[in-house]
């Protein structure tokens, strides 16, 4: 029996996925989460066998993939991405950040299925498109810093210079410097261009 944990913002995305899951006989769902704080927790008291993430959940200044980050802390199980872009650079971050799989809300139920028995026999398993991470290289996003990134995401969010330094325990000035990084790197002009490069790429949610 494969064990199963889901962390899925959409309360209702939750109840299908459990639903889908429970018609195979060699899988339980152990627990669900809809916040990063809850999924943490449930990773850590369950050690599910495979986390199945949408990293577009998030709650505060959080994400998902600060769950990836958080949770290789933990012995645990594998971590199947589960997000709404096939987009090259976004999924070759989520395995860089952590994971062993990654599938696309747009693609059937069986494909989930096939990527939580390859995890768990210790497999990668990506999309054709993304199987060679050489393909993201080309995608700006991937020219950022770890907290370049955080700060783009945070500023997309609809942060503030000033909550962002607090957040981080820096200057204003620092900030401010990062976003001109960000805003360079990713060849757009204002909060608002990369507030939709954000949420085109999946970044974070609409």
């Amino acid at each position: 029996m494969i064990r199963v944990a889901l962390a899925e913002e959409q309360r209702i995305t939750r109840w299908a996925l459990r639903e889908a899951l429970a018609r195979d006989p060699e899988i339980e769902v152990v627990g669900d989460a809809g916040t990063v704080e809850e999924t943490v927790t449930m990773v850590r008291d369950l050690k599910p066998d495979v986390l199945i993430l949408d990293t577009t959940l998030h709650d505060n200044d959080h994400s998902g993939f600060d769950v990836l980050a958080q949770i290789r802390q933990i012995e645990t199980g594998p971590v199947v991405v589960l997000a709404p872009h096939t987009e090259p650079g976004y999924a070759a971050r989520a395995v860089a950040a952590g994971a062993h799989g990654y599938v696309s809300k747009a693609e059937p139920p069986e494909r989930l299925l096939e990527a939580i028995r390859a995890v768990v026999r210790g497999e990668q398993f990506l999309p054709p498109g993304v199987a060679d991470l050489s393909l993201a290289e080309g995608h700006p996003a991937g020219r950022l810093t770890a907290r370049e990134l955080q700060v783009m995401e945070m500023l997309a969010r609809g942060m503030t210079n000033r909550e962002i330094a607090h957040h981080f325990d820096i200057s204003i000035k620092t900030v401010d410097t990062h976003r001109g990084h960000v805003l360079k790197k990713l060849g757009v002009r204002n909060n608002s261009e990369l507030t939709r490069f954000a949420v085109k790429h999946g970044y974070v949610a609409v």
